[in-house]
């Protein structure tokens, strides 16, 4: 019986093993201090790597995806378009291009970096890279492990959802959102 499977006549399954992902600790001036698995990072609440790519049809509406009731944090909110850890020896763009195409679909050499944001409790202990991609004609293909949906927001849709249904969104959305980060580049 191979890892993973299940005995059907002794109803035994072998332990699947876990998926480890390893990213860079940083110090306060994101420096790489070590590396170590993003669960037990934030478990222990250190300072990594993260990036968000802010998706834009030519209408200027901003793409959001609504989060599985499978995901371990936040399961069912709406998220941004995509968005992840950088992992070790990976760079912050190799990081926005891997998600945007795990995550959308997409592959674009035309993802544009606006602001680099301070890690903080707030951002999760994350040093934040947010991209943006405007203007896109691309099909997306929601990642069914990560999203059940997605649609496109305008900016007046998106500020009444966040004023009546804040406890929908992930915390990330309400802190760009917050600091006017959604659709001020766009």
């Amino acid at each position: 019986m191979k890892e993973g499977q299940c005995s059907k006549t002794k109803r035994i399954c072998l332990k699947v093993k876990k998926k480890f992902i390893q990213v860079e600790v940083v110090d306060q001036n994101n420096r790489p201090l070590t590396t170590m698995d993003v669960n037990e990072v934030h478990r222990q609440s250190l300072l990594h790597r993260a990036v968000i790519i802010l998706v834009y049809d030519i209408e200027g509406k901003l793409f959001l995806q609504k989060r599985t009731p499978r995901k371990k944090l936040y399961a069912g909110r709406w998220d941004v378009s995509a968005s992840g850890h950088v992992l070790t020896g990976e760079s912050k763009e190799e990081a926005a291009q891997r998600k945007l195409e795990q995550e959308l679909g997409i592959r674009s050499s035309n993802l544009k970096l606006i602001s680099e944001i301070e890690a903080s409790s707030e951002t999760g202990y994350e040093f934040i890279s947010l991209y943006i991609l405007e203007k896109s004609g691309h099909i997306m293909t929601i990642n069914k492990e990560d999203a059940v949906s997605g649609y496109f927001y305008t900016e007046s849709e998106l500020e009444w959802l966040i004023q009546e249904y804040r406890e929908l969104l992930v915390p990330d959305l309400v802190f760009l959102h917050d600091r006017e980060l959604l659709f001020k580049f766009k």
